[in-house]
């Protein structure tokens, strides 16, 4: 054995993130102190990160079925039958702890881990889209972290050649410490020919395949499973350095492998590395394994079994592949210039088997390792709350100026055009993408077929600060209703839950209600949760996160050229607001960017509205009625007209008269669901009008596009009236200026 290893003690097995309680418990089932090698497996595969033990309890009252579920949560992405043969593989994924510490890398093998887990089940990635919270933008901190982290996400997925199509970015202070980078991957694979994490059949050989072994990423996992201090960056080495070309032919090689039917079974070495697949992939099939470590492929001398078994090194898969088959497997990968080389088989016993020149390092049963202990915390509403609640954002003043206060909004770091981000991302590669960066949802082909697919991310953090439950369904709500606009019917959903510490009750009872928000929202909706992802612990010094559950939503269009993007497309057309009038200040971007406070309640969420808001604006835009269609979330109505007019081609003026509210800057500004923007060709505005009638959704008519000023009334007052190449200024400026 290469080195001596320490003995293990309770201080040892604290030191690697274990409580005396777990580590009581190991020593009860394992009837022995374990051995150093062992303690590793046991501290990554039982780091909350890998196990999710303060949240299984919760996420069991997901919706997981459904009629066209082939995968839900449990394997590397979830599958979903869209017709014509052909499933959708998708998922989210954080990697936000190793991008606060080294935010080029983190961020980079964020998508590399993200498209493993989808081409692991046999797909071929065909989009990748990031949602992303910072800090403020005036901190030259953020700024560092901006440009890293996009800069990490566009060169890895470039070079790979998977388009980034859409995403979101966002900042409060509350993201100062712990900046978010979570990260969604969509592909396409035949249904039949979905591949799974499984170890079957007793005697088949495992192959390690694809990149060397180092040092980088060991502990990955636990760090991502504990909080920072005010020393994260020492932490670097944790943080796990990827090399996308080589992911591409990791890609194709896998693909090619599986197709010669000598694959039985695959795992991306993703957290917690070849411990992580050593053990779940037997434990899914009641069987066992037995590995060489010496066999390991590995880039640095002198590694320990410790550092063989828990190394994060990026584009590494274990391979179960049939007895009888090898030769078969060793070809394809040799063709491609990457490591297959044969390290165990496949036992009947239940134990993981970790040896090191023959010498047993570990022997473990694999369910000791993947059954972490479950934990029901206490869980308490914030005692703070209920006075954020009850302030009433009408008490302040209102703008003197609502053209200068709606030039603020738009110019906001978080509503102003990200083109600086999404111009360094190649959104095309692959030639599938029909709709670009920039509307509701990205839209692409599904090539052979006449379907598409609308994707969406959208989560509000202040929006689940103020009321989690809430806040949950209608980041929901607006993901779907982002695809709806954009022709697609939502039919699945991914998320990716990112709070602070469960050590905290008010930190688990928002992690707790968020669910039960996500849960209601999906039911309605119906569209159940096929995979997603939790990521705790995302405070600093104390100080959390907002709590910011972000929902990955998928949607299918029968006919791709039934589609809609968000900005008007031509003067005259007439221009209708879809949905209910309820819309509130509280925790709106406009109380946030005109008075700093986060505070007050939000708009009434009605799932049976929200329902029936989605499928008329489906019905519209399927019928080629709808011309442009845009959701209103964040800045409200005012926000989304100016949006209509600036983000096409060509700029196009609109005027509205806008329903009148207790106070203009309410009805402008004020934010709330099931509320949607629709133009309509003049001559078709009576099929549009019956076609409302018969969705049963209240809905007006409030203006006309055309000319070069976006004008709006409240009542018979004007209250906006900006020229558009002013309003452009501000939006397009407000983000890029900071990282000039």
């Amino acid at each position: 054995m290469k080195g001596a290893e320490p003995k293990v003690t309770l201080d040892l097995a604290r030191d690697s993130g274990l409580t005396a309680d777990e580590y009581d418990r190991i020593l009860a089932r394992l009837g022995r102190e374990p051995t150093f090698s062992e303690l590793g497996l046991f501290s990554a595969l039982w780091s909350e990160h890998c196990a999710y033990k303060h949240s299984r309890v919760f996420l069991s009252r997901l919706p997981t079925a459904g009629p066209r579920v082939l995968q839900g949560p449990g394997e590397n992405a979830g599958a979903l039958d869209i017709g014509d043969g052909w499933a959708v593989v998708f998922k989210i994924e954080s990697h936000n702890h190793p991008s606060f510490i080294e935010p080029f890398q983190g961020a980079a093998t964020g998508v590399g881990g993200i498209l493993r887990d989808v081409f692991t089940m046999g797909a071929r990635p065909i989009a990748i889209l990031d949602s992303l919270r910072f800090g403020a933008l005036d901190d030259p901190r953020t700024r560092h972290l901006v440009n890293g982290v996009v800069s990490g996400i566009s060169w890895y997925g470039n070079c790979f050649g998977c388009p980034t199509v859409g995403g979101e970015i966002a900042f409060a202070p509350e993201y100062a410490g712990n900046p978010l980078v979570n990260v969604m991957c969509v592909g396409l694979v035949r249904a039949d020919r979905l591949f799974r994490a499984r170890a079957e059949g007793p005697g088949n050989p495992v192959f390690y395949v694809g990149n060397k072994t180092g040092r980088d990423g060991i502990h990955g996992a636990t760090m991502a499973s504990a909080t920072f201090d005010g020393h994260a960056e020492e932490r670097r080495p944790t943080v796990q350095v990827g090399d996308p070309f080589t992911e591409k032919l990791l890609l194709e090689a896998c693909l090619e492998a599986m197709a010669t039917g000598a694959v039985v079974g695959i795992q991306d070495m993703g957290a917690a590395g070849l411990a992580c697949c050593t053990s779940e992939m037997p434990a899914r099939c009641g069987t066992g394994m037995d590995v060489e470590l010496s066999r390991v492929p590995q880039r640095e001398t002198g590694m320990t079994p410790y550092e063989i078994l828990l190394s994060e090194s990026q584009e590494r898969m274990l391979l179960v592949a049939a007895r009888g088959r090898e030769d078969e497997v060793r070809r394809v990968f040799a063709k491609w210039e990457l490591d297959a080389v044969e390290i165990g088989r496949v036992t009947p016993g239940g134990d993981l088997v970790a040896r090191l020149d023959g010498e047993v390092v570990a022997r473990v049963p694999v369910e000791a390792l993947t059954e972490a202990p479950k934990y029901t915390k206490p869980v308490a509403e914030p005692s703070e709350l209920a006075g954020r609640r009850a302030f009433d954002p009408l008490t302040l003043p209102e703008p003197p100026d609502h053209g200068t206060a709606l030039l603020r909004i738009v110019g906001s770091p978080t509503i102003a055009s990200k083109e600086w981000a999404f111009r360094q991302y190649d959104h095309q590669v692959g030639i599938n993408t029909l709709v670009l960066p920039g509307s509701d949802a990205a839209v692409l082909r599904v090539k052979g077929t006449r379907k598409a697919l609308a994707v969406k991310t959208d989560g509000n953090g202040r929006h689940v600060f103020l009321d989690p439950r809430q806040g949950a369904a209608m980041a929901v709500a607006e993901a779907a209703r982002n695809v709806s606009c954009s022709g697609g019917l939502p039919i699945g959903v991914t998320d990716c839950m990112n709070f602070g510490s469960p050590e905290r009750p008010e930190i688990l009872w928002q992690f707790a209600e968020a669910i039960e928000g996500i849960a209601a929202a999906c039911r309605a909706l119906d569209m159940p949760v096929v995979g997603g992802n939790v990521s705790f612990y995302n405070e600093t010094n104390g100080q959390a996160i907002l709590p910011t559950p972000v929902i990955g939503v998928v949607g299918l269009l029968e006919d791709a050229s039934r589609r809609a993007t968000q900005w008007f497309k031509a003067a005259g057309h007439r221009v209708a607001l879809l949905g209910p009038d309820a819309v509130s200040l509280g925790g709106s971007e406009y109380l946030w960017t005109l008075h700093r406070r986060l505070a007050g309640r939000l708009a009434p969420l009605d799932l049976e509205a929200e329902r029936r808001v989605q499928s008329a604006v489906r019905a519209a835009v399927a019928a080629g009625l709808a011309t442009a269609a845009h959701d209103c979330s964040e800045g409200g109505v005012a926000v989304a007209l100016a949006e209509a007019c600036l983000t096409g081609r060509a700029p196009v003026g609109c005027e509205a008269a806008l329903p009148a509210a207790a106070r203009p800057d309410l009805t402008l500004f004020g934010e709330g669901p099931s509320r949607v923007v629709v133009s309509v060709e003049p001559a078709r505005g009576r099929e549009f009008e019956a076609l409302m009638a018969e969705s049963a959704i209240p809905w007006r008519w409030i203006g006309l596009t055309g000319g070069e000023r976006l004008v709006l009334r409240v009542g018979a007052r004007v209250v906006v009236d900006l020229a558009l190449e002013q309003l452009e200024s501000a939006w397009r400026n407000g983000f890029e200026r900071h990282m000039a």
